[in-house]
């Protein structure tokens, strides 16, 4: 055992992970290129497994999967807001923006889960995640309403946390 996580429970979530994306990118089911999928992806996955995740299967449990499509449409939805938030400056330079860097501490444990929020943050308009340090992330804010790390981690950081803290905590 790795890390709690079988080898075969890591090879085999790796193989299935990469047949799924070989299905994505081929947008086809024609059995040729199924077969060629699936040998593929078993080939990476002999090579690559170790390296590929920690978790294995158990992070495909069904609780799981409803809160990644949850953190889906609360990221989509931030996006969408954050979006247009940057279009109304962009569209009347007038309006006050007020640029800055504000920190604040996560409580997610994993790595991965820090990873996916620094990224959920810059993905966003208007934020920039500059660095993560431990637990504390540094951000380049295009509009700070406060600095304090409280007021900082509810308008930045909050919606995504609560959910990935159930996902990957």
């Amino acid at each position: 055992m790795e890390t709690g996580v079988s080898k075969f429970n890591k090879f085999f979530y790796t193989w299935l992970m990469l047949f799924v994306v070989w299905l994505g990118f081929t947008t086809s089911f024609v059995p040729s290129e199924i077969i060629t999928g699936v040998f593929l992806s078993f080939t990476i996955a002999v090579f690559s497994y170790k390296s590929f995740t920690q978790a294995g299967l158990k992070s495909l449990s069904p609780q799981r999967l409803v809160l990644m499509v949850k953190y889906f449409f609360v990221f989509v939805r931030a996006l969408v807001k954050a979006n247009l938030d940057v279009a109304k400056i962009v569209i009347n330079p007038k309006l006050p923006i007020n640029p800055g860097i504000v920190e604040f501490e996560s409580k997610l444990t994993s790595s991965f889960a820090r990873m996916i929020l620094a990224n959920s943050i810059t993905l966003t308009p208007g934020t920039l995640t500059v660095d993560i340090i431990d637990n504390k992330f540094f951000i380049h804010w295009l509009y700070v309403t406060g600095t304090d790390q409280e007021t900082v981690y509810k308008e930045i950081a909050k919606q995504f946390e609560d959910i990935l803290v159930k996902i990957y905590n």
